[in-house]
């Protein structure tokens, strides 16, 4: 695409644009230039465009964002919603631009000043080309911020990740719960059962892991 295109080329090797299509999300990279997360057209969303499935119309652009790459890369990043005639979203156009060599130029400099660079804590994000690996790092996530495996977690807990990964668009991934179930080392059928009951108090719609049965 033109505009993925041109971004890269006027920002050069360390800028990347990719254009989403929403509307197929577990391959819904259709335009990639550059190279920052390394993936290609047909590749999975991250977990930032799960979460922009999840407002649907009600998402906002997210603007200069910073988050960290599984190899370490500190990335700013753009995330800039495409719209139809009517105001539906249906895609974005994301840019991202490595930063890491001008944080440790700004931690050098701040040392030879004598002024200590505060720790950054930016949470680290998987892109990929499969949306496996995706889900299995969001899952992953969860548990580690909960400092405990699922098997020994309550079923309060339990039902709070399900209801989290919900609200992050996790399951209107088409197959993400029998992914989530394994990552998790559960039936599918319990995962359904997870989800289902995470939702009693709130009125889903009606979505590709909607299991046979479970309210609309």
């Amino acid at each position: 695409m033109p505009v993925a295109e041109g971004i890269a080329a006027t920002f050069g090797s360390l800028c990347e644009a990719v254009v989403h299509d929403y509307r197929r999300p577990e391959r819904s990279v259709v335009a990639i230039a550059g190279a920052v997360t390394h993936r290609s057209v047909g590749g999975a969303m991250s977990e930032i465009g799960m979460g922009m499935l999840a407002r649907g119309d009600a998402a906002a652009d997210e603007l200069n964002y910073l988050t960290r790459t599984q190899d370490g890369k500190l990335v700013k990043s753009s995330t800039m919603l495409l719209r139809d005639s009517g105001g539906a979203v249906f895609g974005a156009l994301c840019v991202n631009l490595d930063i890491t060599a001008v944080q440790q130029a700004g931690a050098l400099l701040g040392e030879l000043a004598g002024v200590a660079a505060p720790a950054a804590d930016v949470p680290t994000t998987t892109f990929g080309d499969d949306m496996e690996s995706v889900l299995a790092s969001v899952v992953d996530a969860y548990q580690l911020r909960r400092n405990r495996p699922w098997s020994e977690l309550d079923r309060p807990a339990r039902l709070e990740l399900f209801r989290d990964l919900d609200e992050r668009g996790v399951f209107a991934l088409r197959g993400a719960v029998p992914q989530v179930a394994a990552r998790l080392g559960i039936s599918r059928a319990s995962a359904y059962t997870y989800l289902a009951k995470s939702r009693d108090r709130a009125a889903p719609g009606p979505g590709p892991d909607t299991p046979p049965g479970a309210p609309a």
